[in-house]
């Protein structure tokens, strides 16, 4: 085999129910150094701001970040301990919406539709006030994986924004509630919000309401039945208006103000939040562009690589960032609808499902990591042989 050195970068994404991105990375570089010990492997694990970005972002930051716990409220207004990071020096701050606000906060027998009507995001806002006391100048918010259907609403009631109804009541927390919303009072809302830079880091392209909307998009998978979703869609459409009562802000039909059960058209309407692609955030969190400029080859993967794969995901990321600087190999669990579009965009020069043997889903995942490794390792003699031959 050739004596020559690589420097490998090693950037997937989660495999979905298997194994999250950082030990996707640490299982691809195991496998690698196997066979090519003598290489420089840097990993640098991917998310698209969505449920797992947090420990991605920590792993690949190392020293570079500080993992701050708090005790906030669950989507039912339970105590628990989230996670948040501190970046840069203390000047910035990264919050993933599914540490406090996320369905994986609940059991999957309280996945029922009275429990979708009341889940709130105020666990999430919670952490936001965290980071202002911080004194942190840019905030990035981390949605997906909610179990909430709220608009954000609750969010920004911890933050001090009042929801009021028809007699000047608070509205209760919850999607539901916004069915009776008369108007928002934004004199207590917190002033620090106008004063840090605030991104929303999501792929999401869903509007508000609507068939394509928040609750009839994810509303079911959150536990929502037929008429659970009608009923947070019209408080939904609700909520947008008393939004652009109180801000002049049209916010309800925007791509991406569904995202998180509507949580981007909170913030969109009563903050100076910015909307970006996730996977762009999370790369620059990292500096994968840096760290891919001394790359030789990047190695992606993701747990199922399809015509999807080209619309934002995390690999699809990588490719675009990685261009000429270096090819990219797409490790995957399984090949769906529309692979063949992958070979043919160009923009991985490898796309290899991992299995090593015929297997039912369930066997594959919970064999993910020995895939993995074993893939990873099968790469690196391919590549070795390649480099034989380039110098022979």
């Amino acid at each position: 085999m050739s004596s020559r050195s690589l420097r490998v970068l090693i950037a997937p994404d989660s495999f979905g129910g298997a194994l999250d991105a950082v030990s996707v990375a640490a299982a691809i570089g195991a496998g690698w150094a196997r066979i090519r010990p003598g290489d420089s492997l840097t990993r640098a694990p991917m998310a698209d701001g969505g449920e797992g970005t947090l420990v991605a972002l920590a792993d690949a930051l190392g020293d570079a970040c500080t993992r701050e716990t708090l005790t906030v409220h669950d989507p039912l207004g339970r105590e628990v301990e989230a996670s948040w990071l501190l970046l840069d020096d203390g000047r910035a701050a990264f919050i993933e919406m599914a540490e406090a606000s996320g369905l994986a906060r609940l059991a999957p027998e309280e996945r029922t539709p009275d429990v979708a009507r009341r889940a709130s995001t105020r666990g999430t806002g919670e952490l936001i006030r965290a980071a202002l006391d911080a004194g942190v100048e840019r905030v990035t918010i981390g949605l997906g994986g909610s179990a909430t259907t709220d608009g954000g609403a609750g969010l920004l009631a911890a933050l001090g924004l009042r929801l009021l109804d028809a007699h000047g009541a608070e509205l209760p927390d919850g999607g539901a509630a916004l069915a009776s919303i008369a108007g928002a009072d934004r004199s207590g809302l917190d002033p620090r919000l106008a004063e840090v830079s605030l991104a929303i880091a999501s792929d999401v392209a869903n509007t508000l309401c609507g068939s394509t909307g928040a609750a009839a998009t994810y509303g079911p998978q959150k536990g929502c039945d037929d008429p659970a979703v009608a009923e947070l869609d019209a408080a939904l459409h609700r909520w947008g208006d008393a939004i652009e009562a109180s801000t002049g802000r049209l916010v309800a039909d925007l791509p991406g103000a569904g995202a998180a059960g509507g949580t981007t058209a909170g913030l969109l309407g009563f903050t100076g939040a910015v909307l970006k692609p996730g996977v762009e955030v999370v790369a620059t969190l990292v500096g994968l562009a840096e760290r891919m400029a001394t790359a030789d080859l990047v190695i992606t993967g993701e747990g199922r690589a399809d015509e999807q794969t080209l619309s934002g995901k995390a690999a699809m990321g990588v490719a675009r960032l990685a261009r000429a600087r270096a090819p990219v190999v797409l490790l995957c669990g399984s090949l769906g609808p529309g692979a063949a579009a992958l070979d043919a965009s160009g923009a991985f020069a490898l796309v290899q499902p991992i299995g090593d043997r015929p297997m039912d889903l369930a066997t594959a995942m919970a064999d993910t990591q020995r895939l993995l490794e074993n893939a990873a390792e099968r790469l690196a003699r391919s590549v070795g042989i390649g480099l034989v031959l380039a110098d022979a």
